[in-house]
Formats: structure tokens, C-alpha cells, sequence
């Protein structure tokens, strides 16, 4: 007598599917600094991976509060400190690019003054995190649209 199998296969001719894990995209932070490094008005500059490339990057602690920019000013894709690592300018009111003049809002990156077709750009924010004491930063998603 033929035995009849469930989806018409015998046992060992059956191929068992076993469930694929899902894959979840493994981000990569970077140890920055450590938050007692940095006075409110200070800044440190520091290299991030962004697309294959060391991109300078800066962070700053802004009235207590951290933030990070791609060192890059919106007007011309340079660097926005003539003097090393000097960002803060008005009584650290305001980052400004010192090839350009252009003063952004340290809290946001957006361009407030400067030259002509800069302002209402923002600078390339940089993710952060903050885990016991230690800032950590995270490559931005964003294109660079230095046009």
C-alpha cells in the first residue's frame, strides 16, 4: 500500500525552510568626546566616516546642550574655522564661518547673515547621542548639496 504524504512529498525529500532572521541595518556611532570635556562656548573638532570619506567635523556645547556640524560652510564647501577650531563668534551667540562671514544659529545650523544666497541654509548636522557622560556621533543620512 502507497502511503500519501502531507504536500505530496516524502519526509526526507521535503525541504524545511527555516525563517530568515530579519536584517536590521547596523548603524555605527563614533566616540566624540566626554560631556565634561566641553564648556558651554567650547568646541572640539573630530574626523567622522561619511560615505567612504573622513569628513572634519565639530561639536559644540551650545548653553549646555550638544550639537555637531560637518565642518563645511554652506556659502563654499570649506572650512569654517580660519583659526583652529574657533566657531563661536558675539559672545557665543552665533558660529560663524571666518573666510565668509556667514553666522549661523548654533542650536539649529541655519544661516542667519552672510553672503548672498547662504542665508535660510543650513549647516549638516551631525546625530548624537549622549550614553553615561559619553557623546557619541553617527554619520548623517543626508546628501551634501554644495551647489
Amino acid at each position: 500500500m502507497k502511503r500519501q504524504y502531507r504536500h505530496g512529498m516524502r519526509p526526507s525529500a521535503r525541504r524545511h525552510r527555516e525563517p530568515h532572521p530579519k536584517r536590521t541595518a547596523v548603524t555605527l556611532r563614533y566616540k566624540v568626546a566626554l560631556a565634561g570635556e566641553l564648556q558651554p562656548g567650547e568646541s572640539k573638532k573630530f574626523l567622522l566616516p561619511i560615505r567612504g570619506t573622513d569628513e572634519e567635523c565639530f561639536l559644540i556645547n551650545y548653553q549646555g546642550q550638544f550639537h555637531a556640524y560637518v565642518n563645511r560652510c554652506r556659502h563654499v564647501p570649506m572650512a569654517m574655522d580660519w583659526v583652529d577650531n574657533q566657531f563661536f563668534a558675539e559672545e557665543d551667540r552665533y558660529l560663524m564661518c571666518q573666510t565668509h562671514n556667514a553666522y549661523y544659529q548654533p542650536d539649529s545650523g541655519e544661516c542667519i547673515a552672510g553672503p548672498p544666497g547662504t542665508c535660510g541654509k543650513f549647516l549638516y548636522r551631525v546625530p548624537l547621542e549622549l550614553v553615561d557622560g559619553v557623546i557619541y556621533a553617527t554619520p548623517p543620512d543626508e546628501q551634501f548639496d554644495d551647489g
